[in-house]
């Protein structure tokens, strides 16, 4: 009978103790999965689209346009933008600070939990690895007490601690995974949001002070 076929619940109760952490952890990395997945839905957008329309408003003075766009858009790079438009007449330095301040925040939204992702994936085949140790410690136990009665254990008792030895390896390298494979996920998102707040900060900063001093040029015309 292939490992498939048995119940779940049977193979489960035979990892042992170590199976209750693993499967905790197996909860927690879909739980955060989950909130990440909807996180980057919820913010993503159309970066050159955005980029577009605003520097567009901005060019014709609709500013308060502008800020509704940015306030109607989720994404952290609107947030940015939203932040230079509201210092425009400013300093470049004073609109950076200010784009920076919003990225101070921004960030650390982008990366909650990430850190909690990449410890599930570490620590579940240590966990499935202790589960292991443990029964193959449980059948050599097996094996002295049955040694010192004169009685030698059959192959049937010693199968309990090494199933209990494989079942944990395999459950650990199950949760680890696709753990791993989701945490790699959400950084190669976080860094592509991030390159692009980057780049849509510098931009809109070069824009709005070439704007400001085009205007004021124009007004020292008459």
């Amino acid at each position: 009978m292939s490992i498939w076929e048995v119940n779940a619940w049977k193979l489960f109760l035979a990892g042992g103790p170590v199976m209750w952490p693993i499967l905790l952890c197996s909860i927690f990395s879909f739980g955060i999965a989950l909130e990440k997945i909807w996180y980057f839905s919820v913010v993503k957008t159309d970066t050159l689209r955005l980029k577009r329309e605003i520097l567009e408003l901005i060019r014709k003075n609709k500013f308060k346009e502008a800020l509704d766009l940015c306030q109607n858009n989720p994404s952290p790079i609107a947030k940015i933008f939203k932040a230079g438009i509201l210092k425009f007449g400013s300093s470049k330095q004073d609109i950076q600070e200010a784009i920076e301040d919003v990225s101070c925040f921004e960030i650390p939204v982008l990366e909650k939990r990430l850190t909690a992702l990449a410890t599930i994936a570490n620590i579940t085949p240590l966990l499935g690895l202790l589960g292991t140790v443990a029964g193959i410690i449980g059948s050599f136990h097996t094996i002295q007490v049955r040694a010192m009665t004169n009685n030698p254990a059959a192959p049937g008792e010693l199968v309990g601690g090494i199933g209990e030895a494989l079942i944990t390896t395999m459950a650990g390298l199950l949760v680890a995974i696709p753990t791993f494979v989701i945490y790699n996920y959400c950084v190669s998102r976080v860094k592509n949001i991030i390159l692009e707040m980057e780049r849509a900060a510098t931009e809109l900063v070069n824009f709005l002070c070439q704007l400001s001093e085009s205007k004021s040029v124009s007004k020292g015309d008459f």
